[in-house]
Protein backbone atom coordinates (compact mmCIF):
# COMPACT_ATOMS: atom_id res chain seq x y z
CA UNK A 1 0.00 0.00 0.00
CA UNK A 2 1.34 3.39 -0.88
CA UNK A 3 1.09 6.57 1.59
CA UNK A 4 -1.51 8.13 -0.53
CA UNK A 5 -3.73 4.87 -0.39
CA UNK A 6 -3.53 4.40 3.68
CA UNK A 7 -4.08 7.96 3.85
CA UNK A 8 -7.55 7.54 2.11
CA UNK A 9 -8.19 4.42 4.17
CA UNK A 10 -7.24 6.60 7.43
CA UNK A 11 -9.97 9.07 5.81
CA UNK A 12 -12.64 6.04 5.17
CA UNK A 13 -12.55 4.70 8.39
CA UNK A 14 -12.48 8.13 10.07
CA UNK A 15 -15.74 9.26 8.01
CA UNK A 16 -17.20 5.98 8.99
CA UNK A 17 -16.56 6.30 12.58
CA UNK A 18 -18.29 10.11 12.50
CA UNK A 19 -21.06 9.08 10.69
CA UNK A 20 -21.45 6.16 13.30
CA UNK A 21 -21.41 8.92 16.08
CA UNK A 22 -24.04 11.32 14.81
CA UNK A 23 -26.18 8.40 13.68
CA UNK A 24 -25.71 7.37 17.41
CA UNK A 25 -26.44 11.34 18.64
CA UNK A 26 -29.33 11.16 16.70
CA UNK A 27 -31.45 8.24 18.13
CA UNK A 28 -30.46 8.97 21.71
CA UNK A 29 -32.51 12.79 20.59
CA UNK A 30 -34.51 11.04 19.28
CA UNK A 31 -35.92 8.91 21.95
CA UNK A 32 -35.05 11.71 24.81
CA UNK A 33 -37.62 14.04 22.42
CA UNK A 34 -40.22 10.57 22.71
CA UNK A 35 -39.57 10.94 26.68
CA UNK A 36 -40.27 14.09 26.78
CA UNK A 37 -43.65 14.16 24.78
CA UNK A 38 -44.62 11.55 26.75
CA UNK A 39 -43.90 13.40 29.87
CA UNK A 40 -45.50 16.30 28.77
CA UNK A 41 -48.57 14.42 27.59
CA UNK A 42 -48.80 12.79 30.96
CA UNK A 43 -47.92 16.20 33.31
CA UNK A 44 -50.85 17.66 30.48
CA UNK A 45 -53.46 15.03 32.16
CA UNK A 46 -52.28 15.18 35.58
CA UNK A 47 -52.01 19.39 36.30
CA UNK A 48 -53.80 22.02 35.20
CA UNK A 49 -52.51 24.89 32.72
CA UNK A 50 -51.85 27.01 35.89
CA UNK A 51 -49.99 24.68 37.91
CA UNK A 52 -48.36 23.73 34.77
CA UNK A 53 -47.40 27.52 34.47
CA UNK A 54 -46.21 27.32 38.24
CA UNK A 55 -43.89 24.29 37.27
CA UNK A 56 -42.09 26.22 34.77
CA UNK A 57 -41.49 29.22 36.73
CA UNK A 58 -40.32 27.15 39.17
CA UNK A 59 -37.69 25.54 37.10
CA UNK A 60 -36.22 28.63 35.99
CA UNK A 61 -35.26 29.11 39.35
CA UNK A 62 -34.55 25.67 40.22
CA UNK A 63 -34.50 23.21 37.85
CA UNK A 64 -33.04 20.43 40.15
CA UNK A 65 -35.97 20.82 42.18
CA UNK A 66 -38.67 20.41 39.34
CA UNK A 67 -36.49 17.57 37.85
CA UNK A 68 -37.41 15.40 41.16
CA UNK A 69 -40.77 17.25 41.28
CA UNK A 70 -41.41 15.56 37.94
CA UNK A 71 -40.20 12.07 38.55
CA UNK A 72 -42.51 11.90 41.82
CA UNK A 73 -45.44 13.34 40.00
CA UNK A 74 -44.94 10.36 37.18
CA UNK A 75 -44.26 7.39 39.12
CA UNK A 76 -47.03 8.72 41.31
CA UNK A 77 -49.61 8.88 38.36
CA UNK A 78 -47.93 5.79 36.92
CA UNK A 79 -49.14 4.13 40.29
CA UNK A 80 -52.43 5.79 40.65
CA UNK A 81 -51.22 7.27 43.87
CA UNK A 82 -52.79 10.62 42.85
CA UNK A 83 -56.39 9.73 42.94
CA UNK A 84 -55.56 8.06 45.98
CA UNK A 85 -54.54 11.09 47.52
CA UNK A 86 -58.17 12.44 47.27
CA UNK A 87 -56.94 14.79 44.34
CA UNK A 88 -59.05 15.47 41.08
CA UNK A 89 -57.21 15.58 38.69
CA UNK A 90 -55.93 17.77 36.68
CA UNK A 91 -54.50 18.81 39.70
CA UNK A 92 -55.61 22.64 40.46
CA UNK A 93 -52.74 25.21 41.23
CA UNK A 94 -54.00 24.72 45.37
CA UNK A 95 -53.44 21.28 45.02
CA UNK A 96 -50.24 21.65 43.55
CA UNK A 97 -48.69 24.70 45.67
CA UNK A 98 -49.92 22.33 48.95
CA UNK A 99 -48.11 19.09 46.80
CA UNK A 100 -44.91 21.49 46.66
CA UNK A 101 -45.19 22.51 50.27
CA UNK A 102 -45.05 19.12 51.42
CA UNK A 103 -42.27 18.02 49.02
CA UNK A 104 -40.02 21.15 49.76
CA UNK A 105 -40.44 20.72 53.54
CA UNK A 106 -39.33 16.77 53.20
CA UNK A 107 -35.93 17.52 51.56
CA UNK A 108 -34.96 20.66 54.11
CA UNK A 109 -32.17 19.35 56.14
CA UNK A 110 -33.12 19.59 60.03
CA UNK A 111 -29.47 21.36 61.51
CA UNK A 112 -28.59 21.59 64.43
CA UNK A 113 -25.75 22.38 66.19
CA UNK A 114 -23.71 21.04 69.80
CA UNK A 115 -22.57 23.65 72.21
CA UNK A 116 -20.08 22.87 74.65
CA UNK A 117 -19.98 23.90 78.24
Amino acid sequence: MSDDEQIEEIRRRKMLELQQQAAAQAQQKEAQDRFEAQKDAIMRKILSSEARQRLMNLKLVRPEVTDAIEAQLLQLAQMGQINRLGVPLPMSDEHFKQLLQQLMNKGQKKDFTIKKI
